[in-house]
C-alpha cells in the first residue's frame, strides 16, 4: 500500500539530482561543517584559531572539513608564500548566501536548548 503525502506546501522532489534539502545537507551537514561556517561568518579565520574555537575536533577531522567545504565551493583557502606557511579559511561569496540558514540554525539551537532547560527544571520541581 502507498501511502500519499497529505503535505501539499512541500511535495516530494521531482528533481532526478535529488532533493535540494538532502543537497545542501550533503554540502554543510555533519558535526562540524554548520559550527565551521557559523565562525566564518564573521571574519577570516587561521587553522589554529578553529582549533581554539573548537577545542574537541581533530586536526585530522579539521582539515578534512575544511577540505570538503572548500570542495563544496562555499569556502575559499587561500595560501601566503611565506616562512612559516600562513593559510587563512574565508567564505566564498555562494558561501555567504548560507549566512540565514547558519543564523537560523542558531536561533534554533538556543531555543532547543531553553526548551530542554526547561523541562528538566520541570523534572526537578515535580521531585
Amino acid at each position: 500500500m502507498q501511502v500519499k503525502s497529505i503535505n501539499t506546501e512541500y511535495p516530494s522532489c521531482p528533481d532526478p539530482r535529488g532533493c535540494p534539502v538532502e543537497t545542501t545537507l550533503e554540502v554543510v551537514g555533519g558535526k562540524w561543517k554548520g559550527v565551521i561556517l557559523y565562525h566564518l561568518l564573521s571574519e577570516t579565520r587561521r587553522f589554529n584559531e578553529f582549533r581554539r574555537l573548537m577545542p574537541d575536533i581533530t586536526q585530522r577531522m579539521l582539515t578534512l572539513q575544511l577540505r570538503e567545504l572548500e570542495d563544496g565551493g562555499v569556502v575559499h583557502r587561500e595560501v601566503y608564500k611565506e616562512v612559516p606557511p600562513k593559510v587563512e579559511y574565508s567564505l566564498t561569496e555562494f558561501g555567504r548566501t548560507l549566512e540565514p540558514i547558519i543564523n537560523l540554525m542558531r536561533e534554533w539551537g538556543l531555543r532547543y536548548n531553553q526548551e530542554i532547560a526547561d523541562k528538566r527544571d520541570m523534572l526537578v520541581k515535580a521531585e
